[in-house]
């Protein structure tokens, strides 16, 4: 089906070469337009983009780049990493641009790009903290300094700004960066990595949009000499940095979770764009691990609060979970990645898994307060023992600011992570009410989801025959199409302009147990609907929800409430009301569980 070769809106946040060894094609932003839940989350989410502008500016990071620039006088303030905050703020500008054209996200882009661009070196070099703080003394020290991290996400920001917009000040602005990095480091350069990567995913996608080959080797570099010493060499104990085993080698992910997943998946688009099948294999592997011993039922990532780490196999507490919101940002963006390269489902159940509960509870409903730390079980009379605790409930902004402008720029560009094309047709992942263009090939997809589970998709025009194959999540076991059975995984149908395709997944409220090896919730059951993760919060109780029990086999029930909460469905079992997970605490960080004892 030659309708569905190419994408015709602006591409999105990964978008593969055609000469890419890759199984699926990801739609561009302007081809897919969505409504229902995810809009309404996007709606709250502008108001926050335009309110981040105002947090950098009282933070300090955006006087650090004037200072840095000559255009301001004082001390930088703030962690060295600063800049960073300021990038994915602006790629979630140009993604918002991109959905809602206007032109004082326009301004607020260019003023910002003027600031950034006035306060690059002359060869190129950019990271205002280092340049005010340090006296200009670079890379020194590589595992803290985050000098190639900040560079990664400026380029991502100069890859959104000119695929959303067409300028292209910030675009010079990377190319002048990123030519510099392949000046300085590389095989026959210096060899070192930073202690944060995210480099590596930047480098590819810049190459992907300016087709210079050394940005491509620059990002194989810099995954190949990761695990071999160079952390070490400071003196750092090399777990925490992913650099204790070879990219290729490793069989798991360790260490600083965000750190471990932005490497994985920078790895997923070198392995693609190299065709790299071994790469892609050990990142299977890694993935499949992850997922099998080291993910909440959330699909929070990240066990300890010790290093924001990954922990052991199943050692996966509940009240000091660390689950940051960055990480299940980082796990989407690999899932993605992987979905890319190999068409397999499990890699889109991922997704779902994260953003309807891990990555989505790190935001309030009102868009503008956020969760550093994602538990899953909050006690009574917690104790707010930092910046971040959740004790605190969501806040507007953080000491370590990473995961505000994070969620901004995912939920802005969150229609590049719903439907791909290949050469027969066009793959639906997430469902969200809204239409997808793929060459002549249009569809409505009309859906309450994730509240009810009829997904009905209409061809309203295609230019002949084509596939279009439909996600049926791995906990929708009796899903049907039409009237015929539909097991987990994708399946295809002969579609042509004028069908009407309805997709039904079970919505019974489903009883979830943990490995046994997860000590933490030995005893406990979760209850799960749909794609979302339920918890028992406080508001809701009478008894103390630390104490609550519940009858495994008690009769559940479901009612949708459009009074609470910004309209949920709530579920009813042993006695117990439970509400989405992602929504808990809008009501004040109360007492919470998503782990129930059972009786």
């Amino acid at each position: 089906m030659t309708a569905t070769s190419s994408s015709t809106g602006t591409r999105g946040p990964a978008a593969p070469t055609d000469g890419a060894r890759v199984a699926l094609h990801p739609l561009g932003i302007g081809d897919v337009r969505i409504g229902g839940f995810w809009a309404e989350r996007q709606g709250a989410n502008a108001s926050a983009v335009r309110v981040g502008l105002q947090r950098l500016e009282e933070a300090g990071n955006l006087q650090n780049l004037r200072i840095a620039a000559g255009r301001a006088d004082g001390e930088a303030i703030g962690p060295v990493f600063a800049d960073s905050d300021v990038y994915k703020w602006l790629e979630a500008v140009a993604w918002e641009y991109a959905r809602q054209p206007s032109d004082e996200l326009l301004e607020m882009q260019r003023e910002v790009t003027r600031i950034i661009a006035a306060a690059q070196a002359d060869d190129g070099y950019l990271n205002s903290v280092v340049q005010v703080r340090h006296g200009n003394r670079r890379y020194t020290d590589l595992p803290w300094s985050h000098e190639h991290y900040c560079a990664g996400h400026l380029i991502q920001a100069a890859v959104a700004q000119v695929r959303c917009t067409g300028d292209t000040a910030l675009l010079d602005v990377a190319v002048r960066l990123a030519d510099h990095l392949a000046g300085t480091f590389g095989e026959d350069r210096r060899h070192d990595v930073d202690g944060h990567p995210v480099i590596e995913m930047a480098l590819v996608e810049l190459y992907r949009e300016a087709a210079d080959p050394r940005h491509l080797e620059l990002a194989r570099y810099f995954v190949e000499a990761r695990g071999r010493g160079l952390i070490a060499a400071y003196g750092k104990e090399p777990t925490y940095f992913s650099d204790r085993v070879p990219v290729r080698e490793a069989t798991t992910v360790e260490g600083h979770a965000v750190r471990a997943v932005y490497l994985a998946a920078g790895a997923a688009d070198v392995a693609a764009e190299l065709g790299d099948e071994e790469l892609l294999q050990a990142l299977r592997t890694q993935f499949d691990h992850m997922t099998a011993t080291k993910t909440y039922v959330t699909g929070g990532l990240g066990a300890r609060w010790e290093g924001e780490a990954f922990g052991d196999p199943y050692e996966l507490p509940t009240d000091r979970a660390y689950a940051e919101t960055c990480a299940a940002i980082g796990g989407v963006q690999w899932a993605w990645r992987m979905l890319l390269a190999t068409g397999d489902a499990r890699y889109a159940d991922a997704i779902e898994r994260m953003l309807y509960n891990g990555f989505l509870a790190g935001v309030s409903l009102s868009g503008t307060e956020y969760f550093y730390v994602n538990l899953l079980q909050h006690r009574s009379d917690a104790h707010a023992d930092g910046n971040r605790s959740p004790a605190h409930g969501r806040r507007g902004w953080f000491d370590c600011a990473c995961c505000p402008p994070n969620v901004m720029r995912t939920l802005s560009g969150l229609e590049g992570y719903l439907a791909t094309h290949d050469g027969s047709g066009v793959q639906l992942h997430q469902y969200a009410p809204g239409t997808i263009t793929a060459g002549g090939t249009t569809l409505t997809v009309e859906t309450d989801y994730p509240w009810d589970g009829l997904v009905r998709v209409r061809v309203d025009a295609a230019p002949g025959p084509f596939r279009l194959s439909l996600r049926v999540p791995a906990w929708a076991e009796g899903a049907t199409i039409g009237t015929r059975p539909a097991p987990p995984g994708y399946v295809h149908i002969d579609a042509a302009a004028g069908d009407v395709v309805e997709l039904r997944l079970p919505m019974e409220v489903r009883t979830t147990t943990a490995h046994p090896r997860v000590d933490a919730v030995r005893g406990c059951i979760a209850l799960e609907r749909g794609p979302l993760v339920y918890a028992a919060e406080q508001a809701d109780h009478d008894t103390p929800v630390d104490d609550v029990r519940i009858d495994p086999d008690a009769p559940r029930s479901s009612e949708h409430r459009p009074d609470l909460l910004g309209g949920v469905t709530v579920v009813t079992a042993g006695g117990l009301t439970l509400v989405p997970y992602y929504a808990w605490a809008n009501r004040g960080p109360a007492p919470m569980r998503v782990w129930i004892p059972t009786t």
